[in-house]
């Protein structure tokens, strides 16, 4: 008796709940959240399964992707049911989501066109190499006054690009005007408020600034930018701000219940980790590994291969915040490349008891540039290196040295933003799931010797969405003044090395990278018309032709003997 009457007032103290689809690259997550205390109270996590087609291809199922989403709503109702909390609290729906990702589906039969490409892809280089060979003087930045971004394969428009020219199923979804084009979170948002009965076709500013398609200034598509990669306009979906009523939920256990708070999972960690002033900074390591600064209502241009980004617009009528982001390609993802490719790991917990035995790299170094390698390079054509090995060498020391690249490649990003705003960092502040491993929480100290300022509640970037969806007109459920945002416990890493090793050590590191760089261009040499030759390389074409007369002059000999 007593415990029903203890449940039941709990369930009167909860208020009002907000929830979040967090949308990542390796899982998806449904969060319930408390909107007054921002406690967690209930969440239910999906693996998503990636393909790798071809070589620098990688490819996710839609379909998969909004199952695993219905999954996870489902399931976390059920655990808040068991827990007697009741689930017609929640009062809106937050979507946060792996970022770039394309897709493109048919609003008449509701069927994605071809997998989701997801934003570590390479298969656009090509494509990217003939873009930056045409713009003058061959620059990567040509755009970069619109967009805040480099051409370069991680963004979605050359994706898209893509997709129309080699997917005859999306050429003719477009020709036929069957065809939308959307990142995650429109897929998502359109699929759930209804999908081809009605379902809402938009995106937020966060989401569409990584497109190269939107105008960061004008806060809008930009026609220019769609007539440079010729993509019409029409398959794109309507932009809104980060926090507003998008539609309603229009099946399972929370129908009805609005949709009102999108960001891109980096620009909701920013949020959910209270960065609303100038100057204030955090760094996720999820699958990739990004370091974004928020520089206000002006956007900032970097010179040190920094991105200009959208950070979030909390209403249709607040202003745009801006960030500058650092962005690395490959973090938590060199732990299922240990494990699956290498099979020298089970579990990423065994990752850091093998670097914790050896506490060195002992002079091993792994870069791990499978994508290439994004800020502040931008340099497509890297590739994975790991150098510095000796017959001491063992799976312990490549297990060090891959915590500590994704420790160096943030000093790499946070130099860069010193540099930029020059104001240093005092200390970072971290979230994400690698944040889970204190060796590489320390190493990150000592790496970048400032101290290392964690949150004890990881999902801020699930909380980001929810706080945007709970705050939106309409809701308001979730206030952001700042004397209302709740208080964060956090755990703090000092450096523990002295300046002079950690500055070695780093050193080091950036020599390795030199030896990454150029490894793998495709973009062929044309014999001038627009065919590619193998005797347009010089040493092959007299190699090929001495051969060829070698066999001829073989076969006439052989003639005259017979």
């Amino acid at each position: 008796m007593n415990g029903t009457m203890a449940a039941s007032s709990n369930r009167i103290m909860l208020g009002p709940l907000v929830a979040a689809i967090d949308q990542g690259t390796s899982s998806t997550r449904f969060l319930v959240f408390n909107a007054k205390t921002a406690e967690l109270l209930s969440h239910h996590q999906v693996e998503i399964k990636q393909s790798f087609p071809k070589e620098g291809w990688v490819e996710e199922d839609p379909k998969e992707i909004l199952q695993s989403v219905y999954e996870c709503m489902d399931r976390t109702c059920e655990k808040m049911t068991q827990l007697n909390i009741d689930i017609s609290n929640i009062k809106a729906v937050g979507v946060t989501n792996q970022r770039e990702t394309t897709l493109v589906w048919d609003k008449e039969t509701g069927e994605p066109l071809y997998n989701a490409i997801v934003w570590l892809d390479l298969r656009t280089q090509s494509t990217v190499e003939r873009l930056i060979n045409k713009t003058p003087g061959r620059n990567k930045n040509h755009l970069k006054h619109k967009t805040g971004l480099p051409i370069s394969t991680y963004f979605s428009a050359v994706k898209l690009r893509w997709l129309m020219d080699n997917v005859e199923k999306v050429h003719e979804a477009v020709l036929s005007h069957r065809a939308m084009f959307g990142t995650v979170d429109s897929w998502l948002i359109w699929s759930l408020t209804g999908g081809k009965k009605g379902g809402v076709h938009c995106t937020d500013v966060t989401n569409a600034s990584r497109t190269m398609l939107f105008n960061i200034h004008t806060m809008d598509w930009d026609p220019e930018l769609c007539k440079y990669f010729d993509i019409p306009m029409e398959i794109l979906p309507k932009v809104r701000s980060s926090s507003e009523i998008y539609g309603l939920m229009k099946s399972g256990p929370l129908t009805g219940v609005p949709i009102s708070g999108c960001l891109g999972d980096q620009s909701a960690a920013l949020v959910g980790q209270m960065c609303f002033k100038d100057g204030q900074a955090k760094n996720t390591y999820g699958t990739g590994c990004f370091l974004l600064k928020n520089v206000g209502t002006k956007p900032v241009m970097s010179d040190h291969g920094l991105l200009t980004t959208v950070a979030y617009k909390l209403g249709r009528d607040k202003p745009a915040c801006y960030a500058l982001e650092g962005s690395v390609a490959i973090a938590g993802a060199v732990v299922p490349w240990l494990k699956n490719n290498l099979g020298i790991i089970q579990t990423s917990t065994e990752l850091e008891q093998l670097a914790a035995d050896v506490g060195t790299s002992y002079g091993c170094y792994f870069v791990p540039a499978f994508s290439g390698l994004y800020a502040p390079y931008w340099e497509p054509s890297a590739r994975g290196i790991i150098c510095g090995l000796t017959q001491f060498t063992n799976r312990s020391h490549l297990a060090f040295a891959a915590l500590e690249a994704v420790c160096f490649q943030t000093r790499e990003i946070l130099d860069a933003m010193n540099q930029d705003s020059g104001i240093h960092l005092s200390q970072l502040q971290v979230d994400g799931g690698m944040t889970s491993n204190r060796l590489l929480m320390q190493l990150q100290a000592d790496i970048l010797c400032i101290p290392v300022v964690k949150p004890s509640m990881p999902e801020t970037t699930a909380l980001g969405a929810a706080m945007a969806a709970g705050a939106a007109e309409g809701v308001s459920v979730w206030s952001l003044n700042p004397e209302d945002l709740t208080e964060v416990t956090s755990e703090k890493f000092e450096p523990q090395i002295n300046p002079e090793e950690s500055e070695l050590r780093y050193a080091r590191w950036k020599k390795a990278v030199q030896r990454a760089m150029n490894w793998e261009t495709t973009e062929p040499v044309n014999n001038g018309n627009e065919e590619t030759s193998i005797f347009s390389s010089v040493p092959l074409g007299f190699y090929i032709l001495g051969s060829m007369f070698m066999l001829i002059g073989a076969k006439y000999i052989a003639a005259g003997q017979k």
